[in-house]
């Protein structure tokens, strides 16, 4: 560009049609006036884009929120005779929206229950690849897999490979989920425990789950004593062999 001559127009949208503003070298320049910009026929206006986005926000939000586990605050004081493990436990339960309070309830005792060195709950409902407990050594190797409910034959056989423990606690009746895993193939079928609780236990600690709660656990030759807010409990713990 040649001393004294005037820039290419500047597109500057903020800035009237007679503006000027300072050239590089010297002068002024005047800014070209911007195009107007026409919507085609069919498109949302500004206003309209706005709303819908903000909509958009909203429902993913609303969904997250709905989505959201509630968080138990569960203290436990265990005397499990039978293993001779007596610790006083302090666990944060994250409750899934589409978990069931049984469940949850059997999940606390399946803990207990398997309760040692390096035990952890999982994700659990969310994450299908996890059990809902699991037990590493020191070098994070799997020791003990523990599931709850009614988990698939194929699901049991890749846990009994990868881990030396595998155990079952059902709070529905084992009779269902022996007959589904009934001839199907499982490694390692006869060291696999299924465990059920006797009459209502499971479904009577449920309706005493609160948010907060204080728990003291005896287990004794396979008898379990449970008190919950002042509330005793009592039940059988049984094995059932899957071969």
């Amino acid at each position: 560009m040649k001393k004294n001559e005037a820039p290419d127009p500047l597109y500057v949208g903020i800035l009237g049609a007679d503006a000027v503003v300072p050239g590089p070298e010297c002068g002024t320049h005047p800014i070209e006036k911007p195009r107007a910009f026409h919507r085609r026929r069919g498109s949302l206006g500004a206003a309209a884009l706005s709303k819908a986005l903000h909509g958009v926000v909203r429902r993913r939000v609303e969904c997250r929120v709905a989505l959201t586990s509630t968080i138990y605050n569960v203290s436990v004081e265990l005397s499990d005779v039978d293993r001779g493990v007596y610790p006083s436990i302090a666990l944060r339960m994250a409750m899934h929206p589409s978990e069931a309070m049984e469940y949850m309830a059997t999940r606390l005792m399946a803990y207990c229950l398997e309760y040692t060195d390096g035990i952890e709950m999982t994700a659990g409902l969310s994450d299908g690849h996890e059990p809902a407990i699991v037990v590493r050594d020191l070098t994070g190797r799997i020791t003990a897999w523990i599931e709850v409910g009614l988990p698939d034959a194929d699901r049991l056989h890749r846990a009994s490979k990868l881990a030396p423990r595998v155990a079952v606690y059902t709070h529905r009746d084992p009779g269902i989920l022996l007959r589904q895993l009934d001839g199907r193939r499982i490694h390692r079928a006869e060291d696999v425990a299924i465990y059920s609780f006797g009459g209502s236990f499971i479904k009577d600690l449920a309706a005493r789950i609160e948010r907060r709660i204080e728990i003291s656990l005896l287990v004794t030759e396979q008898h379990i004593y449970l008190d919950i807010g002042g509330h005793a409990l009592s039940t059988t713990i049984t094995r059932h062999p899957l071969a």
